[in-house]
């Protein structure tokens, strides 16, 4: 059986990821992200947008402390 989640619009997207609509769009067009086509409209489900985001986090790396002092 589908889970039903909450299906998003382009411009929910943008404001969630802090972007314009084109951004959403062409993660869409690009096939980076998974879609829903209602009609004409795109939808992107919500845990799509939080896979997607996760996927994409990057985590920063310990510096050793001697690594930012080296001699030129």
């Amino acid at each position: 059986m589908v889970s039903v989640d909450r299906l998003l619009s382009v411009q929910e997207v943008a404001d969630r990821l802090g972007t314009g609509v084109r951004f959403p769009r062409r993660l869409a067009e690009e096939r980076r992200i998974t879609f829903v086509k209602v009609g004409r409209h795109v939808r992107i489900p919500e845990w799509a947008l939080e896979a997607y985001v996760a996927e994409n986090t990057v985590q920063p790396i310990a510096l050793r402390p001697n690594a930012l002092r080296r001699a030129a």
